[in-house]
């Protein structure tokens, strides 16, 4: 039995996990108008500006603390992954259905599972494989190569789930001796230098409909990042997994509202093999190890 204040704090935690997945949904959305609008670059430019300005402000207090790192190429590459991450999806989106995309980017968990069996010498058992196999296909499903249907702009949401597995790797081997907001602040530092540079060569002056979607790009890139760590302090990462693929139900809802992007009877599909096979490689590493 779970006494009352761990099941307030456990349903806490579920909730902000759950808002932070509507923040970065509709973070995408907004991207997906944006783009069309300013450009890619200028739209992961302020992808992570934004974040880093609003970082800024919430860690100004204690910001020598936050600076220190004592694994500054780690730090650097993980940056570099996430924003390598952010810029494939963010492209595919452009191309290819939000639903889509989603479903594709859903495969981050499990190729996450397979890389921390390659690179970390972590178990790797039948069954683990077999969701990972399951995953795959219902990425085939998804794509559909050799159809009608399909686009190689399919396989840039696989890239930045490959990136983004990568990215997860590498927090993983920081160890959780390294401060949170120390990890927030290099991937938005690391990202905005970076962008900041590239971005005067594709700059498109923004009316004020992209100003708005650039603001609300900002806030919910960072809304999104705070609720996931603070839900992360106040549940296990086990226990809050699979609410990640709420994701799916988010992303479906903005491509209907704002794109008129339904998706198909074989998207959804393979959507729910990547989800399932997720899920079941999720149980076999948090129950039955």
């Amino acid at each position: 039995m779970i006494d009352a204040p761990a099941a307030r704090l456990r349903n806490r935690a579920i909730l902000l996990m759950i808002l932070a997945i509507f923040c970065f949904s509709l973070m995408d959305a907004c991207a997906k108008a944006l783009a069309p609008r300013v450009g890619i670059l200028p739209t992961l430019w302020a992808r992570y500006t934004g974040q880093m300005v609003l970082v800024l402000i919430l860690v100004a207090p204690r910001l020598r603390s936050v600076v220190r790192t004592g694994h500054p190429w780690l730090q650097f590459l993980r940056s570099i992954l996430l924003m390598c991450a952010t810029a494939f999806f963010f492209t595919g989106i452009t191309l290819i259905p939000l639903p889509d995309a989603a479903a594709l980017m859903a495969m981050n968990p499990v190729s996450t599972t397979l890389g921390a069996a390659l690179f970390l010498g972590e178990s790797l058992g039948p069954r683990r494989i077999g969701g990972i196999l399951a995953a795959l296909i219902g990425a085939l499903i998804v794509i559909r190569p050799g159809s009608d249907v399909f686009s190689a702009a399919a396989l840039l949401p696989l890239a930045a789930a490959v990136c983004y597995s990568s990215y997860s790797l590498l927090t993983r081997k920081l160890g959780p001796g390294e401060d949170v907001w120390t990890s927030l602040f290099y991937t938005g530092l690391v990202g905005m230098v970076l962008l900041s540079l590239a971005v005067p060569f594709a700059w498109q002056t923004p009316d004020m409909t992209a100003w708005g979607l650039i603001g609300l790009i900002s806030v919910l890139g960072t809304c999104g990042q705070l609720a996931l760590i603070r839900a992360f302090s106040l549940g296990e990462a086990a226990m809050l997994a699979p609410y990640s693929y709420t994701g799916l139900i988010f992303a479906a809802c903005w491509g209907g509202l704002f794109f008129a992007e339904l998706p198909d009877a074989w998207s959804v599909a393979g959507a729910l093999v990547i989800a399932g096979a997720g899920l079941y490689v999720w149980h076999r590493e948090t129950y039955r190890r």
